[in-house]
């Protein structure tokens, strides 16, 4: 059965919280291992004064370091049309596939705005992007193995097709959580609990931070606390 897209209030619901928080909630449900659905080290938040992002994926491949390759201006009207069609807010996910990553660029101002214009609100990608200055003014998030100054030679390559980041499968249509600390995957059987989930965890984390500030704090005391809650 196909999960119905969060209304604008979960989304903004989820937004409100961190993606540690969210990651710790995801793990009482048992749905996925405590090592999946998350992204490492290797993708950075490269905008972290906007906050949490939350949005739906739409995957592509992407190159912009074969020096030879002719541009197809057909998978740009096809990329367009992807946004358009995605739930809202949506993510773009790129996943690099030419010959030199480290010097690739696969979003700028022009890209940004257009995705914008589409609603989408963020990047995704193992690559680069540019014109971080003019992505600050898009308010879009960027989250990256960093920035470069050329386009290089971009190309999109396949869309909606299940991609590898970090070493974590995305499918357009997956639901994204990103801030500073990083991005992980919403399950979305259960992304409609999340938010609720998340409010318990800061409670419980708050009655064990209060005991830990407390006079009666000792190390025993800890762990018989974390044993009984």
């Amino acid at each position: 059965m196909k999960i119905p897209p969060l209304s604008p209030q979960e989304i903004e619901e989820l937004r409100a919280i961190d993606t540690p928080t969210i990651c710790n909630a995801i793990e009482t449900f048992q749905v996925r291992g405590r090592l999946e659905g998350f992204l490492g080290m290797d993708i950075h938040c490269l905008l972290p004064e906007l906050g949490s992002m939350v949005g739906y994926a739409v995957t592509a491949t992407v190159d912009s370091t074969t020096p030879d390759a002719p541009r197809d201006e057909r998978a740009w009207l096809n990329w367009m049309q992807a946004m358009q069609a995605s739930p809202k807010p949506a993510v773009l996910v790129f996943k690099d596939i030419g010959p030199e990553p480290r010097r690739s660029a696969h979003l700028g101002e022009v890209m940004g705005t257009v995705a914008r214009r589409l609603g989408v609100i963020g990047i995704v990608t193992d690559g680069g992007v540019r014109d971080i200055n003019e992505l600050i003014s898009l308010n879009f998030h960027c989250f990256a193995a960093g920035l470069t100054p050329s386009h290089g030679n971009p190309q999109l390559v396949e869309f909606n097709c299940p991609v590898v980041i970090d070493g974590v499968q995305i499918q357009t249509g997956d639901l994204l959580h990103g801030d500073i600390n990083g991005v992980t995957l919403i399950p979305l059987s259960i992304a409609s609990q999340v938010a609720a989930a998340a409010a318990r965890v800061r409670q419980r984390e708050a009655e064990q931070m209060a005991f830990v500030n407390s006079p009666e704090f000792t190390p025993e005391g800890l762990h018989q606390w974390r044993l009984s809650h």
